[in-house]
């Protein structure tokens, strides 16, 4: 109940997905009429339900567009890994043909939207404190055996923060920032610093203000409104933080609205081009599953390529 009852994240997801689809119609109608589905993986509506009502509506043509903005093996790919799978159970003839956004953390109007909602906390921190105030990017943590296999994660979410940072310093606000991991959990070695415990560390240096960034997530949901705000809202308090501010997610956002409808135009635009980063692998060991997801991804997309498909 701390956090009205249940997780908004479908809410958001479908205000979102409204909101691009008639962008999309008004801005491309020759591409239209556009319509979203959502398919999460452990929670409905699920990826076999989307599939289905897709195959049910006669669609010809999806663009999986990952909601995971910075890319990984343990998220996108696993995504993908699971949407293989249920294609090819619920779809045997391959009436649907498949194009991928698989990554997008940098996009400039991604990177604007981001800006804009940091820059509404900065401006409620008293004047004292308004330029010296840490920016605390946060992110999901990943196991370090993931990470040493290659997955890309850190390095996309980094270039994430790295794009805000040059946003608001053109912007004028020089504040300090680090990146920082949250929601490790088990007995593995995880990626640091983690969260709470970089929250505890400024405490203990003498600042009495933090502003929180969701910089891996577009729409509130536990991790947000749960581990942030209260677990970690508590251990601010605990520890002496007397503002401790978090950016809103994105949610509804209309810039962050646009950029969802402006990526998916710009990849029709070039074809249904499918990423080279996403037909690169990691350059540890990789599941058997993962190299057979990427086939049928290259099969997708020489398909699509021999078809001279353009919008």
């Amino acid at each position: 109940m701390q956090i009205g009852g249940g997780s908004p994240i479908e809410m958001w997801t479908r205000t979102q997905g409204r909101g691009m689809v008639d962008i999309l119609n008004n801005t491309s109608p020759n591409t239209g009429p556009h319509n979203y589905y959502v398919g999460f993986r452990y929670t409905s509506p699920d990826m076999p339900q989307a599939v289905e009502q897709m195959v049910s509506d006669g669609i010809e043509h999806v663009i999986a567009f990952s909601q995971y903005q910075q890319y990984s093996g343990s998220t996108t790919g696993s995504n993908l890994n699971e949407l293989y799978r249920v294609q090819k159970r619920l779809d045997p003839g391959s009436k649907i043909q498949w194009s991928f956004i698989d990554r997008w953390g940098t996009h400039p109007k991604l990177i604007n939207s981001f800006a804009d909602r940091i820059e509404d906390q900065i401006k409620k921190l008293t004047k004292d404190v308004r330029h010296t105030t840490p920016i605390l990017f946060s992110a999901h943590s990943l196991p370090l055996n993931v990470v040493d296999r290659g997955d890309p994660y850190v390095a996309e979410v980094g270039g994430t923060v790295a794009y805000v940072i040059n946003e608001l310093r053109r912007r004028g606000i020089e504040n300090p920032y680090r990146l920082v991991w949250q929601s490790a959990v088990g007995p593995l070695r995880w990626l640091g610093p983690q969260t709470e415990s970089a929250i505890k560390s400024y405490a203990s240096s003498g600042y009495k203000s933090l502003v929180m960034v969701p910089i891996a997530f577009t729409s509130d949901h536990i991790e947000t409104l749960f581990e942030l705000d209260i677990e970690y809202g508590e251990v601010a308090e605990k520890a002496g933080i007397t503002q401790f501010l978090r950016a809103e997610a994105l949610n509804d956002h209309p810039p962050f609205i646009d950029a969802l409808a402006t990526i998916v135009k710009e990849h029709i635009d070039t074809g249904f081009l499918t990423s080279r980063q996403l037909m690169l692998p990691d350059p540890g060991e990789e599941s058997e599953q993962t190299r057979i997801t990427r086939q049928w991804i290259a099969t997708q997309a020489k398909q699509i390529a021999d078809s001279g498909h353009r919008a």
